[in-house]
């Protein structure tokens, strides 16, 4: 019994320990496995460059950017005629207005690149609906060569001589419609009704545009001032620190105000910092908003508009129902929806066209020839519940756009009022920000000339100056807010509005 209990014990032993080392010997596999697949790299493939075939590529499409830029030129001064969109940017050496931006904008943005060649394409559909008109010709040759097949038997056929016979028939043909009571001239209607919404559409890109260069333009000017305002913080502490300083030294302030000024100025630096890389980061997003990189490092000629824009709610209305591109272009699909029913009813009417073919040829070329001339009258593909469902669709269809059309109409309602209401509420608070950074100019002037004749401290003078630094924060944010939402208005009534000689 003992034999056997050791026999089991050491069998035992080695099962456990051959099935330790099958599992180690499969988690080294999976090891190596996961390792050869973390090292695979895949190489690069290689494509040779054909140096004459890629600058064909970019002559082209140098060319085809020009005459967009073009393009889009005439619809931008079409709807701003007192502003001129020719400009380089080589000649700007270095500085640009807000009026420049909106320029350079215009003829580099890819955008509306990308928005002037989509009309492009609607604009060429228009002349495929009129190539119905147009004749279709083909023209053709072959050569047939012919062994006749004997029935009869006999003498008679032992006279007929069975010889291959080759012809030779070269062919030409023309056909052209001639009237399909109103097919085409639907279709082609139609195609120029969606073209001129594709072209409201680019003007949408246009203004879209615009409206972010200003944007971008407007808070890299805001950008400098933040900057500006946390220079001055930084000059007005250093005075304190000195001052505390000079007052330790004869010993009228304890060694807690220089380590408390000490302390503000290291942090006004830290803001001012923080003030230069957002300063940095609007050039870069303005540089994007116009389609230029090197316009990165440019600086600014213009600041904030302060003064007032002229506006009134009424006319805006009035205004935006006659320009805003969105509402235009909804107003194109309706009525190319509407000519598309017009166009689907007419397939019940049928094609009259003429078709005329000439052959010349025969056993030789020159041997024969001869010619066909007609008019004909033929329905095409004549299905009548095919054609009653494809009005059916277009009748829906008109339905839809003409509700798209509503909906658009309202949302210029609500987008041109509620821009005027943000207008004007930041109108409002502009006059309540510059009083309060007027009190706090004044305050912060009070409290540095108290400490400079030692009656205030070190936290009334600290106090006072954040209270300064955050009015004029707030007053550029202001004044900041006040110019966008005048672009923003600006937008969606797709017209510029304004601005008076009366200051805010």
């Amino acid at each position: 019994m003992k034999k056997i209990l050791n026999i089991i014990l050491v069998a035992s032993v080695l099962l456990v320990g051959s099935t330790c080392a099958m599992a180690k010997k499969t988690a080294e596999t999976d090891l190596v496995a996961k390792k050869d697949k973390d090292v695979v790299i895949v190489k690069p493939e290689k494509v040779k460059v054909n140096h004459k075939k890629e600058a064909k590529k970019q002559k082209s499409n140098a060319k085809t950017k020009a005459k967009s830029s073009q393009e889009a030129e005439g619809m931008y001064e079409t709807k701003f005629p007192a502003i001129n969109s020719r400009i380089q940017y080589s000649d700007m050496n270095g500085e640009v207005s807000l009026t420049d931006c909106i320029k350079l904008a215009i003829t580099h943005h890819p955008t509306i690149m990308s928005a002037i060649s989509n009309a492009e394409i609607y604009k060429s559909k228009i002349g495929q609906a009129w190539s119905n008109y147009f004749p279709t010709i083909s023209a053709g040759t072959s050569m047939s060569r012919n062994n006749m097949f004997m029935t009869m038997g006999g003498n008679f056929t032992r006279m007929i001589d069975q010889k291959y016979n080759l012809f030779y028939v070269p062919t030409m043909s023309a056909d052209m419609l001639l009237f399909d009571f109103g097919k085409t001239k639907a279709q082609a209607d139609y195609a120029k009704r969606t073209w001129e919404s594709t072209r409201y559409d680019a003007e949408t890109s246009i203004e879209n545009v615009i409206y972010n260069v200003k944007v971008r333009y407007y808070n890299m000017v805001f950008a400098k001032l933040q900057k500006m305002v946390y220079e001055n913080t930084v000059e007005d502490y250093e005075l304190q620190l000195k001052q505390a300083t000079a007052y330790y030294d004869i010993g009228k302030k304890a060694k807690i105000d220089v380590t408390y000024a000490d302390y503000n100025l290291g942090k006004a630096k830290l803001n001012l910092i923080k003030a230069k890389n957002t300063e940095e980061l609007a050039s870069v997003q303005l540089a994007n908003a116009v389609g230029i990189p090197e316009l990165e490092n440019v600086v600014l000629k213009d600041s904030l508009n302060e003064n007032e824009y002229e506006v009134n709610f009424p006319d805006l209305i009035k205004i935006a129902e006659e320009s805003r591109p969105s509402l235009l272009s909804a107003k194109k699909r309706m009525d190319a929806a509407e000519l598309a029913v017009r166009s689907t009813k007419r397939a019940f009417t049928p094609n009259i066209s003429g078709f005329g073919s000439y052959q010349h040829g025969g056993r030789q070329i020159y041997s024969d020839n001869g010619y066909q001339v007609g008019v004909q009258l033929n329905y095409s593909a004549f299905n009548l519940m095919l054609l009653k469902k494809q009005v059916d669709e277009a009748n829906a269809t008109y339905k839809k756009f003409v509700a798209d059309y509503e909906q658009e109409r309202q949302n210029v309602y609500l987008d041109v009022k509620s821009a005027y209401i943000n207008l004007m509420n930041s109108y409002d608070s502009i006059a309540v920000s510059k009083l309060a950074l007027q009190h706090a100019k004044e305050q912060q002037y009070q409290a540095f000339r108290r400490y400079q004749v030692g009656l205030g401290d070190a936290i009334e003078f600290k106090d006072s100056e954040n209270i300064y630094l955050n009015a004029q924060l707030d007053y550029y944010s202001t004044l900041l807010q006040y110019n966008i939402n005048a672009a923003e208005l600006e937008r969606v009534i797709g017209a510029p509005i304004r601005s008076s000689d009366k200051a805010l």
